[in-house]
């Protein structure tokens, strides 16, 4: 019975994580370029009361044996990096990564760090930067008199300058990939960093060799989807529920076992 609380315990732990993930994903449900998390469960290790195969007399084998878990615990939180839908804005500087990639960009320590948010604007300089003013990598310079700007399926960067029929390349957006998108590390403001688990970031050019494509005047919405985080709330709500009256029974257990009368 002591075992029974420690493993329900364990159980409204995990389902405590759970619910914690869950509504992160919700609370972003509006945030550009963010992907749900999952939340993978496992069970603790197990005492061995009979091993399955012990011979139990002349020619006789035990079938099964005797095993007692002790709870489960958060195994890993799994970012799901499924394309979101996307949402048009005709903003000449909203992007959307159709398929694989990253834009990269630069932080305030000269870091470059990856992000699918294509929310992209201009600086004072002229510069293409993010919405909190990190700058693009490769950086990409618009000129002040530019009347218009064209971004290509293929990161291609051009500008109307007056005066000039024909539109001017001023540069070159070019994505990054890795082997394991699932090992970045969220460091929040939509982005992420490489880590040894992600893997070396791989770049190259837009809707070439496997690189995903661009798409000018739409941004990526979240992936989280509402119905399935409400189903996933109700049953972590339960099973927290649950582990919560396995204690309580144990309790009661314990209860009438304190309170015998010889």
């Amino acid at each position: 019975m002591i075992r029974a609380l420690y493993s329900a315990a364990s159980g409204m732990q995990a389902q405590e994580l759970a619910i914690d993930t869950i509504a992160n994903n919700l609370a972003n449900v509006n945030t550009n370029g963010f992907k749900r998390v999952r939340v993978d469960f496992q069970d603790l290790i197990y005492q061995t009361v009979t091993t399955a195969g012990t011979l139990s007399g002349v020619g006789t084998e035990i079938p099964t044996g005797i095993q007692i878990g002790h709870g489960s615990r958060v195994a890993a939180t799994q970012r799901l990096f499924t394309q979101g839908e996307f949402k048009q804005t005709d903003n000449e500087l909203d992007l959307v990564i159709e398929g694989p990639g990253f834009f990269q960009v630069v932080n305030n320590d000269g870091e470059v760090v990856y992000t699918r948010a294509g929310s992209f604007k201009l600086d004072s300089q002229g510069r293409i930067v993010t919405s909190d003013g990190l700058p693009l990598e490769p950086q990409i310079i618009v000129p002040e008199n530019a009347e218009q700007i064209t971004i290509s399926k293929d990161g291609l960067v051009q500008v109307k300058l007056p005066g000039i029929k024909e539109l001017q390349e001023v540069g070159q957006i070019t994505l990054a990939r890795f082997a394991n998108p699932a090992g970045l590390e969220a460091i929040g403001q939509n982005l992420f960093k490489s880590t040894t688990a992600s893997g070396q970031p791989q770049i190259g050019t837009p809707a070439t060799d496997g690189y995903g494509s661009l798409l000018q005047g739409f941004l990526e919405t979240s992936n989280v989807k509402l119905v399935e985080e409400m189903v996933s709330m109700i049953v972590a709500q339960r099973a927290y529920e649950i582990s919560s009256k396995s204690i309580q029974a144990a309790d009661e257990m314990l209860n009438v076992a304190n309170n015998l009368r010889r």
